[in-house]
């Protein structure tokens, strides 16, 4: 049975290729705390179905290229676009008050 992993995608600008997140918890073995550690795996999406932000199941499989040793096997949840944040001008009228000795 092939290794899985679970991740967000965080790159699909390539054609068949995308890049997954995998973000896991490990504990120190001197110092026992927690932390988290992120890794980046090159996937093969052959029908360019994954997008940026999807969660994705992926696949050990043999070497495609130099880098893509893993396959998409699921998208699991589709991402819901992108926020975007408008830079909002808000302009204050000056008000002299001249007449007011």
């Amino acid at each position: 049975m092939a290794r899985t992993l679970t991740g967000v995608v965080s790159s699909d600008k390539r054609d068949k290729t995308i890049t997954v997140m995998i973000t896991s918890r490990e504990t120190h073995p001197t110092y026992k705390k927690q932390f988290k550690i992120t890794r980046k795996y090159t996937a093969h999406d052959e029908k360019n179905e994954a997008h940026e932000g999807d969660t994705v199941m992926i696949a050990e499989t043999r070497p495609i290229s130099k880098t893509k040793t893993w396959t998409l096997v699921k998208v699991i949840e589709k991402s819901h676009g992108k926020v975007e944040l408008k830079d909002e001008v808000t302009q204050v009228e000056e008000t002299s008050e001249e007449g007011e000795e």
